[in-house]
């Protein structure tokens, strides 16, 4: 199949656009190759990417309408998979127009394209985050996420509400995923477990939030692409009584998590046992904007997919490690 992936040069996408090509798929990426975090990673992994001739990259930016639609054309996509976006909680307090630009005005530029050339699917990235303030754990997909408590979560809760508008009038088949808290090989520098890494390696103290009193449900990212793959072929018909489907249109939204949530300082642990060094903690009060706890119900993924993300801590964190020190030296 062909497939459009926005967001290639990124942690996701890349592991993604990977899978698809050892797969035999065509895949056509597009990335802005923003600086938010050092750009020769991400030149790294899309020149990985690049090895394969079945794969062509685009670098422009979600807003440029122009060049996004010239790409989409010129792939003529039977699946497009929305990944890129600004990410990070707590750069939102810092750079919020950042997020409106990519993640409101670029995903409005993708389901508009997809409402001219009527993929087959169209999947597209959102966030636990959106969960915010929601106190009921784990989070279950009907439940309401109306309380985001970042500005990165508002934004993927408004992509998430322009996808259903978009389905319901133009018959678009699209799910949405809700990560949760995505983590392995390759992945961005600014993610907790990277700057754990690369500080418990250098002897640095590592930055603790709310004292170790949180729990995250860390997902092994080789999981989550498993879990996308699946889903491509789980479109959403409104006609089909699924009831993870709306009633209104062919739309549905799906967690992906492990289901068990780990706490920090557990997770530090295995890191710790990975590196076989211990972490120089430096404890500090809950930063604004975080959650304290995200915890998935995984449910309906194993339902639609017969799958459920299974990767240990310690098997995840060690090929991290690895990784890490492979690259980084």
């Amino acid at each position: 199949m062909r497939f459009f992936v926005t967001g290639t040069a990124g942690f996701i996408g890349f592991h993604l656009a990977q899978r698809l090509l050892e797969l035999g798929h065509r895949v056509v990426g597009y990335d802005a190759m923003t600086s938010y975090y050092d750009v020769r990673l991400k030149e790294a992994r899309h020149a990985m990417l690049a090895r394969s001739d079945q794969f062509r990259a685009v670098v422009a930016p979600l807003e440029d309408m122009q060049r996004l639609t010239s790409a989409v054309e010129a792939a003529e996509p039977d699946v497009i998979v929305h990944l890129a976006a600004q990410a990070g909680v707590r750069y939102s307090i810092e750079e919020p127009r950042a997020y409106i630009d990519s993640n409101i005005v670029g995903s409005f530029n993708i389901l508009d394209l997809a409402r001219a050339m009527k993929p087959r699917h169209l999947l597209m990235a959102s966030t636990s985050s959106v969960y915010g303030a929601n106190a009921h754990v784990p989070f279950l997909e009907s439940e309401r996420a109306d309380h985001p408590l970042s500005l990165y979560a508002a934004t993927k809760k408004a992509t998430e509400a322009m996808a259903h508008s978009y389905a319901h009038l133009f018959s678009i088949p699209i799910t949405l995923f809700r990560f949760f808290t995505i983590y392995g090989p390759w992945g961005r520098p600014d993610m907790a477990p990277y700057k754990f890494i690369d500080a418990i390696e250098k002897g640095r103290p590592i930055d603790v939030y709310n004292h170790g009193d949180m729990e995250r449900d860390f997902t092994y990212v080789a999981d989550l692409i498993e879990a996308i793959l699946r889903l491509v072929d789980c479109v959403p018909r409104i006609d089909s009584a699924d009831p993870s489907v709306s009633p209104a249109a062919p739309w549905r939204v799906v967690n992906i998590g492990r289901g068990e949530p780990i706490n920090l300082m557990d997770f530090v642990a295995a890191i710790e046992r990975a590196l076989g060094r211990k972490a120089i903690c430096n404890y500090l009060d809950m930063q604004p904007g975080d959650m304290q706890r995200t915890f998935a119900d995984s449910a309906l993924l194993e339902r639609l997919t017969g799958f459920r993300p299974h990767t240990s801590i310690d098997e995840g964190v060690a090929a991290l490690v690895a990784w890490h020190r492979s690259y980084y030296g």
